[in-house]
């Protein structure tokens, strides 16, 4: 075969000619790409250098808008005055709660009155709960300095002895019904029961008069919650007690033995002050407070972490056995917990003292009740009347109320003996995913999983049925997170001086308008059906609408320790009429606590890039990062807002904190 070689040689003269061109072009790409990064870290250092040069006029800018957050302050206090006034002048029988003299000649004659039945404690408990809310908000609300250290310790005991009064007059209340049971019992049971409620609080109870095997369980018509005895307790003088309070004066206990804010106090202008942590163990002796051995031990708060109050009642642990959890997996109407879940879902902390197998203790910074508090007690029969002729003679024991001596034993099975309960879920209240049961623990002032079985969550017919070991004070307790990262938010102008704040978190759309120094809930909706009616549609201020959100299951508020549990990417848009913003009005910035910057990226980018966006510069606050690109006309409408409305707004962003966790 012949062999060309000019063909070979032509070959490769080509290859190496093509590599040198390759090569040159790779040279010439990288000093462009080395050339671009010298003028953009030029440029970059151009933009430092302006940015220090007026940061400090942007800052006393920043600092002169305050004025109008001092001018809402002072708005607030001046009315804060006038509403005293305007109670002073009413003479409505009711205390002023900051004023010592007037709250304690109100409690010391309520506690003096020994004539109570429920339905007066009920009516009563209207007044109470208005006096605590009052105090709660105004600790919340205070500016810095507004109230010395003296006046917020004397409100947060206030606040104590109001709660733990107006539990001890349940009590009381209680005992004087179940004195007179005979007089209300069933005629065909032969047993007395009977159901109390309004907006505040349910109140069932049932007397076991006959002592009869088959009227072992009873079902509390009109409220829907349920029990069923061991066959022990249903051959007993005792009576049992299912107090639920839709609002929840335990948890804030462990709160303080933790040395954390009460809940919501992490979300408001920086006044509220951590409880005073008097240095005591949560497992140590209680030693405060008054005696009241009678009390029911599952329905004592104790004092623990805080100081003395003169009607706080004494704490005192239930001695029962761990009983072990066995259930089954979650079905999506009737669902059967499984132990094991529900201790995850619980998210334990050991108990101090490093013991193995330590009991399932909560964790309420990332578990809150939801739906108040269910006061479950087994009390003591007191001495019935007897007729005996013309006269009606009864045995009278100043013991007050008591606990009945219950110890569980064994079943015929060989299992230990259990209280089955269950709990009709309030209408009031969204549940988003299956609750977790837990039972207050007066000793540790905690709640705990354990000691809590066989748990059935039935969906639609919104009830929830579990075993227990003893009597128990239990919460239905829901992940505080579960709603975040939010989707999305937008709040866009409505008018002059208003707005509307739209949140979609995981599970819920959330709608809130805005005028002046209040809110009003538009509407939440959950699944494209619209929820929690109750509270749509009411002015409040905006403390009092994150209150009732919250109350009603809808925590959209992180807390402090929050950071731990969500991510935090943040956004902004201008826009000046009503209706949403357009994809393409959107803009990303970044703020890394020195200064801000408009990024490049957009909300598709496949990737993170702090490239700025052309002709944008740094700002130290993200006021003139927005000033920079904004419209002389949203300028104008921002310098014109209205300082009360300025301070609501700043409220709801600072309670919710968007810019963080969308």
């Amino acid at each position: 075969m012949k062999f060309n070689g000019k063909k070979g040689k032509s070959k490769k003269a080509k290859e190496a000619k093509l590599r040198a061109e390759a090569l040159l072009r790779a040279q010439q790409e990288e000093e462009e790409r080395l050339e671009r990064e010298r003028l953009y870290r030029e440029h970059l250092e151009k933009l430092e250098a302006k940015y220090q040069g007026e940061r400090e006029s942007e800052l006393a800018q920043h600092n002169s808008l305050e004025q109008k957050f001092l001018s809402a302050q002072q708005w607030k206090r001046d009315y804060r005055e006038q509403a005293k006034w305007e109670h002073y002048l009413s003479c409505d029988g009711t205390p002023d709660p900051t004023v010592p003299q007037e709250i304690n000649t109100f409690m010391s004659l309520w506690r003096d009155d020994q004539d109570q039945d429920v339905q007066l404690v009920m009516e009563k408990e209207e007044v109470v709960l208005h006096l605590v809310e009052k105090l709660e908000f105004l600790l919340l609300e205070a500016a810095p300095g507004e109230i010395t250290d003296e006046q917020r310790d004397q409100y947060q005991e206030v606040i104590l002895q109001l709660q733990d009064l107006l539990h001890q007059k349940y009590n009381d209340a209680t005992q004087n019904l179940l004195k007179i049971a005979s007089m209300y019992e069933d005629s065909e049971t032969g047993n007395m029961h009977t159901v109390l409620k309004d907006k505040n609080v349910t109140f069932c109870i049932w007397a076991n008069l006959k002592k009869k095997a088959r009227f072992k369980d009873h079902v509390f018509q009109g409220a829907g919650h349920a029990f069923e005895l061991p066959m022990s307790l249903a051959l007993s003088s005792v009576a049992v007690r299912l107090l639920h309070t839709h609002y929840d004066h335990v948890s804030p206990l462990w709160l303080q033995c933790q040395g954390l804010p009460r809940q919501g106090a992490s979300a408001t202008l920086g006044s509220a002050e951590q409880p005073e942590d008097t240095g005591q163990g949560p497992g140590e002796e209680e030693e405060k407070g008054r005696e009241e051995p009678s009390v029911p031990a599952a329905e004592e708060t104790g004092s623990k972490g805080r100081k003395e109050s003169s009607a706080s009642l004494k704490g005192t642990s239930n001695n029962t056995d761990d009983i072990k959890q066995t259930q089954e997996e979650t079905e999506k109407n009737s669902e059967i917990l499984d132990a094991s879940s529900q201790e995850e879902e619980a998210l334990p902390q050991e108990e101090p003292g490093g013991r193995e197998e330590a009991p399932q203790v909560v964790d309420l910074e990332q578990l809150v009740p939801v739906g108040g508090v269910f006061h479950i007690s087994a009390l003591q029969l007191p001495p019935q009347a007897q007729d005996a002729g013309d006269w009606t003679m009864v045995e009278l024991l100043d013991v007050g109320l008591e606990v009945y001596p219950y110890s569980p034993g064994k079943a015929e099975d060989g299992t230990q003996e259990a209280v089955q309960i269950t709990l009709r879920l309030p209408d009031n209240v969204i549940y988003f995913k299956v609750p977790v049961v837990a039972r207050w623990d007066p000793a540790g002032q905690w709640w705990r999983t354990d000691g809590i079985s066989k748990i059935t969550y039935e969906a639609e017919e919104k009830s929830i049925t579990f075993s227990m070991g003893d009597f128990y004070t239990v919460a239905l307790l829901q992940d505080a997170h579960l709603n975040l990262p939010y989707q999305a938010w937008e709040l866009h102008p409505t008018g002059v001086d208003e707005g509307l704040f739209t949140v979609t978190a995981v599970f819920a759309t959330i709608q809130i308008q805005i005028k002046d120094n209040q809110c009003m809930l538009s509407s939440v909706v959950v699944e494209e059906e619209e929820v929690l009616s109750h509270i749509t549609g009411k002015w409040m201020s905006p403390l009092a609408l994150r209150a009732a959100l919250k109350r009603a299951g809808v925590n959209i508020f992180p807390a402090e320790y929050s950071p731990k549990h969500v991510p935090v990417p943040r956004k902004v848009s201008e826009h000046l009429t009503a209706g949403s913003a357009k994809g393409n009005h959107w803009s990303l910035l970044m703020f890394d606590g020195e200064k801000v910057q408009h990024l490049k990226l957009t909300e598709t980018s496949e990737a993170f890039s702090e490239e700025l966006e052309e002709e944008s510069e740094f700002h130290s606050t993200l006021y003139h990062m927005v000033k920079d690109s904004a419209s002389n006309e949203a300028m104008d409408k921002v310098e014109r807002a209205g300082c009360l409305f300025i301070d609501s707004v700043y409220q709801l962003l600072l309670a919710t904190r968007v810019l963080a966790y969308s």
